[in-house]
């Protein structure tokens, strides 16, 4: 049995609409649809939305517990946006928002212009090192924040590029200077 797919998600400020395989999720922030694959059953139980499989067959286990963290995601975003702090660690490394764009000066010999998708917002402070994603959907989040990142991978070294919130750098030690 799933541990993760038999907990109910609790719907708070959001409606559901259960329409045989497809649900309809609809919130202050946004609106989404999600299908759930046939083998699995969705009913609504007391201000929860329960998500169990038709039959109780090994192979469904990991599907459950997939589609019950997509649709919870998708809960939580219709309630509230999802926030990625983004960290450009670099000298003269910065970013300017202007309108639905991005410019990026990484130290090449060139800028770096970045589209901003639709249904994603981006804060960025003064110094144009600290950039805050926000979306109400959490994978279109995820996707802009490892584009801009891909721009500038940390190196280990010195520590520069483009750091999403939570990363590891593990750092490496430079070259030892020899003795004579």
């Amino acid at each position: 049995m799933s541990k993760i797919g038999r907990k109910p998600i609790e719907l708070l400020a959001t409606k559901v609409e259960i329409k045989g395989q497809e649900l309809l999720i609809s919130g202050p922030k946004a609106k989404f649809t999600h299908t759930l694959p046939v083998e699995l059953k969705a009913k609504l139980v007391d201000g929860t939305l329960v998500i169990a499989p038709e039959k109780d067959a090994k192979e469904h286990a990991a599907m459950w517990g997939l589609h019950r963290a997509l649709v919870a995601n998708k809960i939580m975003g219709a309630r509230q946006f999802f926030e990625k702090k983004v960290t450009i660690v670099g000298l003269g490394f910065k970013a300017q928002l202007s309108g639905k764009k991005m410019v990026f000066s990484l130290g090449y010999s060139h800028k770096i212009d970045f589209n901003i998708p639709v249904g994603v917002e981006v804060d960025v402070d003064k110094s144009g090192q600290q950039l805050v994603f926000k979306s109400s959907d959490k994978l279109l989040l995820g996707n802009a924040c490892d584009k801009v990142r891909s721009f500038r991978l940390p190196e280990p070294y010195k520590g520069t590029g483009i750091i999403v919130e939570g990363e590891v750098i593990i750092r490496k030690a430079g070259k030892a200077k020899a003795s004579a």
